[in-house]
């Protein structure tokens, strides 16, 4: 009778641990207060922070360094095959209910550490941590007349239009500032932030990004959107 007490006593002080799984932040190393997370992305030298809440809502304040991978959208699957699996991944949104269901996902797709910040952006508002914001006012945006005199100066140019906030753009970044510096004194190639230049890409019709423009002469020669590799850049600009 006695080791029948002691196996139930036992097994539901098990059941009691197994069912304690880190919902509430302390509780565990993955789902984190706003100060825990804090001091565990400035440890992390490889963090890779996730804003995943839409461009509107990241355009209005997010964390710095923060790369936006909206869950909401369709291509969130594709978007987040930029991370690495092997390396710490940070997950935030507004209030936590979407970061934890990217969490999840990504825990069941192969990311090997996925911290989530608990109660979101603003929990971390009300620990008063800092953030910051895209600017969307620039004295110095482009007009568009120094836009058609920026193409009637060169006999070749690469437009790519792009936003601080989406991840196709900073996927193609590297091989753009790669391109420009080959291409030096044969092809110029001007990066324009849609979101610094909002009356410029109204006027030129931009509505969505990347996109890239070839201009020949003043002549746009070819035009492409969405994210595109860059032998398939060269192939169409140096034809």
């Amino acid at each position: 009778m006695k080791s029948k007490i002691v196996y139930l006593y036992t097994f539901f002080a098990l059941l009691l641990v197994a069912c304690s799984n880190g919902q509430t932040p302390g509780t565990n190393n993955t789902n984190l207060s706003a100060s825990e997370f804090s001091e565990k992305l400035k440890q992390e030298k490889n963090a890779q922070l996730i804003d995943v809440r839409t461009p509107e809502e990241f355009n209005e304040g997010f964390i710095a360094e923060a790369l936006n991978i909206n869950w909401n959208s369709n291509s969130f699957d594709n978007d987040i095959q930029i991370l690495d699996k092997s390396k710490p991944v940070f997950v935030y949104c507004f209030s936590g209910a979407r970061s934890a269901s990217a969490a999840s996902y990504m825990r069941k797709n192969g990311f090997k550490e996925v911290y989530e910040l608990n109660g979101g952006i603003l929990k971390w508002r009300a620990a008063k941590l800092p953030e910051t914001t895209v600017k969307t006012a620039n004295q110095n945006e482009m007009s568009l007349k120094e836009f058609q005199q920026l193409i009637a100066d060169n006999k070749a140019i690469l437009i790519n239009y792009y936003a601080e906030w989406c991840v196709p753009c900073k996927k193609m970044k590297p091989f753009i500032d790669e391109l420009s510096t080959e291409l030096k004194g044969k092809i110029e190639i001007v990066r324009i932030d849609v979101d610094k230049n909002k009356k410029l890409a109204k006027e030129l019709n931009v509505t969505e990004v990347p996109v890239l423009e070839f201009y020949k002469n003043s002549n746009k020669t070819w035009t492409h959107s969405g994210f595109i590799e860059k032998k398939e850049i060269e192939k169409n600009i140096l034809r």
